[in-house]
């Protein structure tokens, strides 16, 4: 176990970024098609193929998901792992047409100082291609891939990720990528909010304060008054081993997004757009009821944790009044 996505067999997790730009995408492509599900909370999303994924919908597995920065233009980095896929044979089969299934979702980065100024057409197609491409079992946290232009109300955001296994022996893992327009740390001080269920020092081992005052739990967000919808974000994939139907999947999902509520406060905003996928590579049994919220209640933690450690692993952009690291400051 590495503490990654990747601790689950057939997931892949590959990153291309452009520090000019500061911004970046994030390819995890399944090594068979998985499962899928999606939920979403916060008021602004930005995705792609979401309606596929409702258990209602006729296709029931995905061959890859991809997450990037640039708000709606990010959305063309599917497009590019899906070229990635279609030059390997992998995809849906009608006939002799081969399809790649790709759902995405997309950060806003675009105020974050770096160079937005690509002309007619976004680098995120290209971008995702290349993050397919250097897909495999390590992958690096913090300020990388979709993670890089990432901010919080108070500290860089970044991509995180984390895994763990139930009694049963099912593994279940997270990859998120922070971008909201809350505060994933209590007040002004080094805590963060999903210290409850940290592992080891994953992300500092600071735990809890002593005590709440009412000044912590005061309202932090993004810009403040002046914050607008679709500027902020917090994407987060959570994979199983488990063998689960398509509205197993979903339920994980809803589950799993508690996580996202145990880390960044506040959360599920009008200023966000949350998106949580669920995906099931169907290796092992597992009882659909019990077992089921087992698998939920861990995958929520996990989710908390790698909200936490992207937070924790990044870095500052370096672009004037950039704003600050985690570990500037307490590291």
């Amino acid at each position: 176990m590495k503490n990654l996505l990747t601790d689950i067999a057939g997931v892949r997790v590959g990153h291309a970024d452009d520090a000019r730009l500061a911004s970046g995408a994030t390819a995890i492509v399944f090594d068979a098609p998985a499962v899928a599900a999606i939920d979403v909370r916060g008021g602004g999303p930005g995705t792609r193929e979401d309606a596929l994924l409702d258990p209602a919908n006729t296709v029931e597995r995905v061959d890859a998901l991809a997450l990037s920065g640039g708000s709606a233009f990010g959305l063309d980095t599917a497009g590019g792992v899906q070229a990635w896929l279609a030059e390997r044979g992998r995809g849906l089969r009608i006939r002799d047409a081969v399809i790649p299934i790709v759902p995405g979702a997309i950060v806003f980065d675009l105020l974050n100082g770096g160079d937005k100024a690509w002309g007619r057409f976004s680098p995120y197609r290209d971008l995702g291609h290349a993050a397919a491409e250097a897909a495999g079992s390590d992958f690096a946290l913090g300020s990388v891939g979709a993670g890089l232009g990432a901010t919080t109300a108070n500290f860089k955001g970044g991509l995180g990720s984390a895994s763990a296994t139930t009694q049963d022996g099912v593994t279940v893992a997270a990859l998120a990528v922070v971008n909201a327009v809350g505060s994933v740390t209590v007040g002004d001080g080094p805590w963060f909010w999903a210290a409850p269920f940290e592992v080891g020092d994953e992300f500092g081992g600071r735990g809890l304060p002593a005590s709440f005052t009412p000044g912590m739990l005061e309202m932090r967000i993004k810009g403040g008054p002046a914050a607008s919808p679709r500027e902020n974000t917090t994407l987060a994939v959570v994979v199983t081993d488990a063998t689960l139907t398509k509205t197993q999947a979903k339920r994980l999902a809803m589950i799993a997004q508690t996580g996202v509520a145990r880390a960044i406060y506040p959360v599920h905003a009008p200023l966000d757009g949350d998106v949580l996928f669920a995906a099931a590579t169907c290796a092992k049994p597992v009882e659909p009821l019990v077992g089921l919220t087992e698998l939920g209640m861990v995958a929520a933690n996990v989710v908390a944790r790698a909200i936490a450690r992207g937070v924790y692993t990044a870095t500052a952009l370096p672009f004037a009044d950039a704003q600050p690291a985690w570990k500037d400051r307490f590291g």
